[in-house]
C-alpha cells in the first residue's frame, strides 16, 4: 500500500540552493545554522537520486539515514534501559 521511503541527510553550502532538492524527495527538515537537509524518498528509486544529487554543485556531502533501522518498540522498561546504558 504505501512505498518504502528511505532518509537521507545532505550537507549542503547553500541553503536557499537546497529549496531546489524538493523536486528530488520530501524535504522534512533544513538547519540554517549547520546546513543540511533531511529529506525522504522512495527506496526503489533512491541510488538513482543520489547520484544525480551528488553532481549538483551546493551538495557537499550525502548521508543514509539509520532511522528507521532502530528498533523503537520494546516490551518493558528494563529492555527500553538496556538500550541506553553505557
Amino acid at each position: 500500500m504505501f512505498a518504502e521511503r528511505t532518509g537521507y541527510i545532505i550537507w549542503v553550502s547553500d541553503i536557499k540552493a537546497a529549496r531546489n532538492l524538493e523536486k528530488y524527495g520530501n524535504v522534512h527538515y533544513i538547519s540554517r545554522r549547520m546546513h543540511y537537509v533531511v529529506i525522504y524518498m522512495n527506496a526503489d528509486r533512491a541510488e538513482d537520486t543520489v547520484k544525480n544529487i551528488r553532481r549538483l554543485s551546493y551538495v557537499r556531502k550525502v548521508e543514509r539515514s539509520f532511522r528507521n533501522e532502530i528498533r523503537t518498540e520494546y516490551n518493558d522498561d528494563k529492555e527500553k534501559m538496556k538500550e541506553y546504558e553505557v
